[in-house]
Order: C-alpha cells, then structure tokens, then sequence
C-alpha cells in the first residue's frame, strides 16, 4: 500500500527535519474534524493516503514545508495556524500622517491601507504627459479604482472610457489594461487590487524597481 511520499523533499521521518517543527498533529485532527471531513476525504483533497495523513495526526511523522502548505489549502487556513502560531493584531488604521510618498517613473505613492493583506490599497497621482503605451497590464486579480481629482483616461481592452472626479471603476486585471491622467495637473485616484501571485506577474509591464504591482 502506498503510504505517501518518500523520505526526501516533499516529506521527512521524524528523527531528520522533524525536531526543527512544532509538532502539528493536534492542529491538523482539530482543522479535519472541524471541516467535517473523514480522514480518507482529507486525505483525497490533500493527495496523500489515508494511512500518511494519520501518520501526521499522531505525529509520528512531521511534514515538509511543501506538504504544510497543501495542507493548509486543503482546510482553509495558513501555515501559521497549523504551526500553531498566534499572529499579531494588525492596526486596522491608516493615519493620514503614516507612511510617506513613494515615486516610481513619474508617478506617486501613498499606502491607505494595512500590510499582510489580500489587497492593496493605494492612493496614487498620475502625472500628465507620460506616454502609456507601453504600460498596458495584464494578471490574475481584481481592480478597483475612484477619481479623486483631475480626470483619468482608462483604456480597458479595446475601449477607452474618461473617468471625471467621482466616478469609480472596477474590473478583472486579466483584461488589458492601462490608464492615464486627462488633465495638465495630473490626477489623483485611490485604488484597490487583490494580491494574487502568478506566472502572468511578468506580464505587468512598466513601473520602476519598487513600485507597487499595479500600473
């Protein structure tokens, strides 16, 4: 019977690696019982036999770093919370006097919101004048965006819309995309994007070393 993967990258026996881990054995029983899902059900998801996953609930074999995070994505959780750890609180606050400017090719950066998160949220000025040819962004995500001031020219796929102060905008970041500032004094926008990691990052094209991964 196939007991799970060998000795090696993708696991270890206890007695290598193992005693540089805390043991997870009881917060996987509790995450699987919790999920409702019988060992063979979580095994299944997880990929690994029934016989390797109770090995791992009685500790009697620790897991890769590989194998920890299959796991955290079979029941919904991170890491850290297989390893048992308690994170810190983060400051739901962004204070207007908190982290100052960043510039990236001509354009300007303030963080408005909090870090560790599933999204990026930005205040940004868009220079006029800087050719966005070139610029045209396409990865996994969502986007969001609301002028401030000024009026921003976004181009999505083959259409071209013209935002005025107000006006809001919200797509799929697999489309095409890029966008520019309308007006001589530039514009100001705030904006909003999930952080997904993907082989199509590379895809985002422009932006200075440094730069948040948006436009």
């Amino acid at each position: 019977m196939t007991t799970g993967p060998a000795p090696g990258p993708g696991g270890f026996d206890a007695g290598t690696e193992a005693d540089e881990l805390p043991s997870v054995a009881p917060q996987l029983r509790d995450l699987r019982r919790r999920a409702g899902l019988t060992l063979e059900a979580a095994a299944a998801r997880a990929r690994l036999s029934p016989a390797h996953l109770s090995r791992l609930e009685t500790g009697r074999r620790q897991p890769s770093l590989p194998l920890l995070l299959g796991l955290a994505r079979t029941y919904g959780t991170t890491v850290s919370e297989l390893l048992g750890e308690t994170p810190a609180v983060a400051d739901p606050i962004v204070r207007a006097g908190g982290p100052g400017a960043r510039e990236a090719d001509g354009w300007t950066y303030w963080q408005a919101g909090g870090s560790g998160r599933g999204m990026q949220a930005l205040r940004v000025h868009v220079p006029h004048g800087r050719s966005q040819g070139e610029l045209v962004r396409v990865h996994p995500g969502e986007e969001w965006l609301y002028v401030l001031k000024g009026r921003l020219r976004l181009h999505l796929g083959e259409a071209e819309h013209l935002l005025e102060p107000g006006d809001s905008a919200h797509f799929d970041s697999l489309t095409p995309h890029r966008i520019g500032a309308a007006t001589q004094s530039g514009a100001d926008l705030l904006f909003v994007h999930t952080l997904l990691q993907s082989s199509l990052a590379g895809l985002c094209l422009g932006g200075g070393a440094g730069a948040p991964a948006h436009h």
